[in-house]
């Protein structure tokens, strides 16, 4: 008998880790429609089907939909982009299309349709996720667009990526397919053509109503420290994400196909950030809404889609 209680006692000990802490990836709609072209078996073993763990991906009535929604309805998951979803996906070197470049529709390619900003040209991108679990580390906000030198689709084709690949930013030279190199002492980013990010975090059904707050990025190498006395404030160390209002601090450099995370602050129940808002404890179901500003001084292509932003984190199992 003292055998058994003792084996009790070491189960009710260890409870609590039995319910686990485990990665997700969240995207755009059920989560397990996550595509393989973007995400690793490694990722996607993490995406789950959230409408059978109770985070449904259409709730009430928020986000309404605009004459800007490209994919999801009024209360679900969203993707949104200010031209139209028609472009290809510029990453799949494999894809082909008509005409002498292959640069025409119709469009055969892995992956999903893209809407395009092209070079000096302004735009934005936004993306609403549900959080698949209540998040238990940083949120990685990370997002993966196509990013091309200008106009390089329309004579290369999908190798245009191949040959032409750019990161935003770049500075460009003359002639088709080439970077312009500077001198020491000269930046070889043009700062005011980067894009701007937003983070804002939305309730759920699962939380507490909450007035929606901006989320908070550690900067990448850094303290990690981003607070002055209790308040969290902008600086060397963190920033929040308000987009254009935030100027040069919310700017980010994205690299052809490639991803770039950018790691936010977990919320914390009644702290203050650096615009005096209140944070609250996320829960699974609460909303995350990213916004990419790209300003009329891009340099660049850049072609982006439902699936180019995807939340990822570590957070509390639901059984």
């Amino acid at each position: 008998m003292k055998w058994l209680v003792s084996i009790l006692a070491v189960l009710l000990m260890v409870s609590p880790a039995v319910a686990g802490e485990d990665p997700y990836l969240a995207v755009v709609g059920n989560d397990f429609g996550a595509s393989d072209f973007y995400n690793s078996p490694k990722y996607l073993q993490f995406a789950y089907d959230q409408e059978a763990i109770g985070v449904p991906v259409c709730e009430t009535s928020f986000p309404p939909t605009n004459i800007y929604t490209r994919v999801g309805l009024a209360g679900c998951e969203q993707f949104r982009s200010m031209s139209a979803l028609i472009q290809p996906e510029v990453c799949d070197t494999l894809g082909y299309g008509s005409g002498i470049h292959g640069s025409a529709p119709p469009f055969e390619f892995r992956g999903e349709k893209n809407a395009r900003v092209a070079k000096q040209n302004s735009g934005f991108f936004e993306w609403y996720v549900r959080l698949p679990k209540k998040p238990s580390s940083e949120l990685n906000l990370v997002l993966q667009c196509g990013v091309l030198k200008p106009d390089t689709f329309t004579f290369w084709g999908f190798n245009a990526v191949q040959d032409c690949a750019a990161e935003t930013g770049e500075r460009i030279g003359t002639g088709i397919c080439t970077r312009d190199d500077v001198d020491p002492g000269v930046n070889p980013l043009v700062v005011g053509a980067l894009p701007m990010i937003t983070a804002i975090a939305y309730p759920g059904q699962f939380n507490v109503p909450f007035a929606p707050f901006h989320l908070t990025a550690y900067r990448n190498p850094g303290t990690y420290n981003p607070f002055s006395g209790d308040v969290l404030v902008n600086g060397a160390a963190g920033q929040v994400l308000n987009g254009p209002d935030g100027g040069a601090g919310t700017r980010i450099l994205l690299k052809s196909c490639m991803d770039k995370a950018v790691i936010a602050k977990i919320p914390v129940t009644g702290q203050v950030n650096a615009l005096s808002e209140s944070e609250v404890d996320l829960e699974a179901g609460d909303l995350i809404y990213v916004r990419l500003d790209i300003p009329r001084q891009n340099t660049v292509d850049i072609y982006c889609h439902s699936q180019s932003f995807k939340l990822m984190g570590i957070g509390e199992s639901p059984f």
